[in-house]
């Protein structure tokens, strides 16, 4: 059955959670890994109730940490539908910390995950097209789209480098470098 599609709006998920002490470094700081759990779960959410069905992470691409997260501090995580391809959605995640104690508000990073939406015998299945209603999600999905160019270029090209840098070209592009190359005992 072919759907009709769904808008952005209809799978916006906000999560908000309070950062705790367990959930800090020993600097302090909120561990990434935190971060990159409750966007890995807003991903989830946003992309299942795009498709309609239970989805998996196929890879998150863009987490900078532009900011530190404190204790205390609510983070929410705001996803939505940016891409929408066959099988496959591109969920962009805004992260912001406030400090509700110093009233301040820090946008602390953008990511952009991949999910693939999976039927009841784990097999990929159709997701619906995506409704762009205003000129920013026309953006988001065209930025989605050359993201998606831009990676499979880079793959490609890394791909010919493996199979064509022999081991002299390797150790020149490494001369300049803080590396020791030690091969069969040699320094």
């Amino acid at each position: 059955m072919k759907h009709s599609g769904r808008t952005v709006k209809h799978s916006k998920t906000t999560i908000t959670e309070l950062m705790i002490p367990s959930y800090a470094n020993f600097g302090g700081k909120i561990h990434g890994g935190i971060l990159l759990s409750l966007i890995d779960k807003v991903a989830y959410a946003c992309a299942s109730k795009h498709a309609g069905n239970y989805c998996v992470t196929v890879s998150v691409d863009g987490v900078e940490f532009l900011q530190p997260v404190e204790v205390g501090d609510l983070v929410s995580l705001h996803a939505s539908v940016n891409y929408a391809g066959r099988t496959s959605m591109v969920v962009g995640i805004k992260v912001i910390a406030e400090n509700v104690k110093h009233s301040s508000v820090k946008h602390t990073n953008t990511s952009y995950v991949t999910m693939v939406a999976k039927d009841d015998d784990n097999k990929p299945t159709p997701v619906p097209p995506l409704i762009l209603e205003d000129k920013e999600e026309v953006r988001r999905f065209v930025e989605a789209l050359k993201r998606k160019e831009l990676k499979f270029s880079f793959n490609q090209k890394m791909d010919e480098t493996k199979s064509s840098l022999n081991l002299e070209q390797a150790l020149d592009m490494l001369e300049d470098q803080r590396c020791i190359v030690k091969l069969d005992g040699q320094v």
